[in-house]
């Protein structure tokens, strides 16, 4: 049976763990959020029945695919070389595998940096001028404490979407429009103006990458420990509850 009680989160979920919950009793209490809770089932489902929510989707792909090619673009954006990071960290709490990074070794690191690839220039450029997502921010966070960096950044890269991905793209659009036949010329038209929305090769390499600074403050890393103490404790008793009663109903957890 897995143990909860010494569970390290991936640095991807603090953010969901760092979310307040609405009553201020709950925040003076450090509860966790209704969110918060939600994600811990969904660790939950994931270690004790082996199942996967999303276990795919074009953006997951998109970005597994062109991971390298991201990191190439930012190099050559930076004019530094950088190489993938595939060293996991952990620490008693947490655990994450940054990207890339900057100093003498990923244990040591004065920065690491994220790399994020975006599904099309529309949602790459809707981040610029917005704050960064917690999410991310946290996970930046996460790293920088796994590593002892003093500073961490994500990167939004525009890469060329693979070939199947694209292809992929196009049999959706084909049922879309009735499946016409692939000699119609309507069909050939919206299938070039797709295409060229999931490819940037025209446009200059330094208009393809936005970056964001991530803070790093010492009270940010102190609010990770509590957290994931609550998170711990909730798990542990939706783990006794379920394999108990082995029902959801008559559930009366607190964290």
């Amino acid at each position: 049976m897995y143990d909860f009680s010494t569970h390290k989160f991936r640095c991807s979920s603090l953010g969901h763990l760092m979310t307040e919950p609405k009553l201020k009793a709950d925040k003076d209490a450090g509860n966790l959020s209704e969110s918060a809770k939600t994600h811990c089932m969904d660790i939950f489902i994931s270690h004790q029945y082996g199942r996967q929510e999303d276990v795919n989707n074009k953006f997951i792909e998109k970005g597994l695919a062109v991971e390298e090619d991201a990191i190439t673009l930012y190099s050559r954006v930076t004019k530094k070389f950088y190489k993938k990071n595939d060293q996991r960290l952990f620490n008693d709490y947490i655990q994450g595998e940054p990207d890339i990074f900057q100093g003498e070794s990923i244990e040591k690191a004065d920065v690491v940096k994220d790399i994020k690839s975006s599904w099309s220039i529309f949602t790459f450029l809707r981040t610029y001028g917005k704050k960064i997502n917690p999410l991310y921010e946290w996970q930046g966070v996460g790293y920088s404490w796994l590593t002892g960096a003093k500073e961490a950044s994500v990167a939004y890269c525009l890469v060329n979407t693979p070939l199947p991905l694209i292809e992929a793209e196009k049999r959706k659009l084909w049922y879309q429009l009735g499946q016409p036949s692939e000699t119609d010329k309507n069909y050939q038209e919206a299938c070039e103006a797709l295409e060229k929305s999931l490819t940037y090769d025209d446009i200059p390499l330094q208009q393809r990458v936005l970056e964001y600074t991530i803070e790093i403050k010492e009270e940010s890393i102190g609010q990770i420990i509590p957290k994931v103490t609550k998170a711990r404790e909730y798990l542990v008793s939706l783990q006794e509850e379920l394999l108990k009663t082995g029902r959801f109903q008559d559930l009366k957890l607190t964290a």
